[in-house]
């Protein structure tokens, strides 16, 4: 099957092997079963590598300078050519981590470059217990797409049903079955869309 789509995922939790991991890995299988391109960036390893690890808005517009020679030029290299984002977070005190929001933060330069302009979005965010702050969390990480300019899908897909905000999973997320099947949904949504709309993205 051709791979006319790429999907990125962006694994907002500090733990590489985790229950975030786990959920974007299990999207990310089911894109590319569909035909999608898809890598993973995990933004503990990018700010781990970053002298300042969180923008001081050093200048205005964003150049960009904070990634030269660093893995987050890498990561901005991906998530330009990207049609498609699954953002992942476990939910910290009601909120996603502060290392997602750093990381995000880091995009300021594709702002004014327009790069995320018509990207599809969609969210998966795992809390301790079942009513966790899973629904603020997928909200607040909305928030953060739309001021990009992206489209934001949810969770639904027309051999499902219309789903909701996205998948709000309980860890383990592994024994989360309900989850794990959200999941699946949303990445066949974030294909979709990504592939529907690929003639808007420059």
């Amino acid at each position: 099957m051709a791979q006319d789509v790429y999907i990125v995922g962006i694994n907002g939790s500090s733990d590489k092997a985790g229950n975030t991991n786990f959920l974007l890995q299990t999207g990310l299988k089911e894109a590319s079963l569909l035909g999608a391109r898809t890598d993973i960036i995990h933004v503990g390893d990018v700010l781990g590598k970053m002298s300042v690890p969180f923008c001081i808005n050093c200048s205005a517009p964003c150049k960009g300078i904070c990634a030269a020679n660093t893995p987050l030029a890498e990561a901005l290299d991906m998530i330009r050519e990207a049609d498609g984002l699954v953002i992942g977070s476990p939910v910290y005190f009601g909120m996603m981590t502060a290392q997602l929001k750093a990381f995000w933060d880091k995009l300021r330069c594709l702002r004014a470059e327009k790069k995320l302009l018509n990207t599809v979005g969609g969210v998966i965010v795992v809390g301790n217990g079942r009513n966790g702050g899973q629904e603020g969390t997928i909200s607040a990480i909305h928030e953060m797409m739309l001021v990009q300019g992206m489209t934001i899908v949810g969770g639904g897909h027309f051999d499902h049903d219309c789903g909701h905000y996205g998948v709000a999973a309980q860890k383990p997320a592994q024994d989360d079955n309900y989850a794990i099947e959200r999941t699946k949904i949303l990445a066949k949504r974030i294909y979709e869309v990504s592939l529907a709309t690929k003639c808007l993205r420059k």
